[in-house]
């Protein structure tokens, strides 16, 4: 197994032939549920280092042959416990932001969410991205899926009256230096420097609140 990645040698064919006639049934879907939470919970505690079908079956409290009962694999369960890790994260993310006035500058949302993004678990959602670097072939959708799960997110902290053009270019631009900022204090560890970068975004929005409507294209 790689230092960081997951044992597909538990993934066998026999062992998944024929499954998942009940699965997809509303009671099947609530031990799918289930299972995935206390992966997730597991993920959020250990990490992403020697993830396996064994080691998620005894966070679930069940067998590795009852989970390829529900997921493709280890990793599927492992893209799925992931992307539930980030939800989570998001979720925090939206009532920090929406807390306060319902007249908050957009600058003031997008700080109020920092302390969010490198909470608890942000370590195992930044090795999620670095699996992706590291094994696109396998792993790229680990990547791909968090742009679609945070700018959604963005996009509703923008002002109502801005037009969806301009929403989806401002919340690009708090995408994209969030992103750096989070390598930059994973990578570093320069608080100053990220607490200058945050003063210069905090401008730039303001005076994207401040400007009227560009002209249509």
């Amino acid at each position: 197994m790689d230092a960081i990645g997951v044992d597909a040698t538990e993934n066998r064919p026999q062992a998944r032939a024929g499954y998942r006639r009940s699965a997809g049934s509303e009671r099947g879907e609530a031990r799918r549920r289930e299972l995935l939470d206390r992966v997730t919970d597991d993920l959020g505690v250990n990490g992403l280092v020697e993830f396996s079908l064994r080691r998620a079956a005894r966070a679930a409290g069940t067998t590795h042959k009852v989970l390829l009962y529900y997921f493709d694999g280890p990793e599927d369960l492992l893209t799925q416990a992931v992307l539930q890790l980030r939800e989570r994260r998001i979720s925090k993310s939206l009532v920090a932001a929406t807390e306060g006035p319902v007249d908050r500058p957009l600058a003031d949302r997008v700080r109020a969410i920092w302390p969010v993004l490198v909470g608890t678990e942000s370590w195992v959602l930044d090795q999620a991205i670095g699996l992706a670097m590291y094994d696109p072939g396998r792993y790229a959708e680990l990547a791909r899926t968090a742009s679609k799960q945070y700018l959604p997110t963005l996009l509703s902290l923008c002002p109502e009256r801005w037009s969806d053009e301009r929403k989806v270019e401002v919340a690009e631009l708090i995408l994209g230096t969030l992103r750096g900022f989070l390598v930059e204090w994973r990578t570093s560890g320069d608080a100053a420097g990220i607490a200058a970068g945050f003063e210069a975004l905090g401008r730039a929005l303001e005076r994207e609140e401040a400007a009227g409507d560009p002209p249509p294209r």
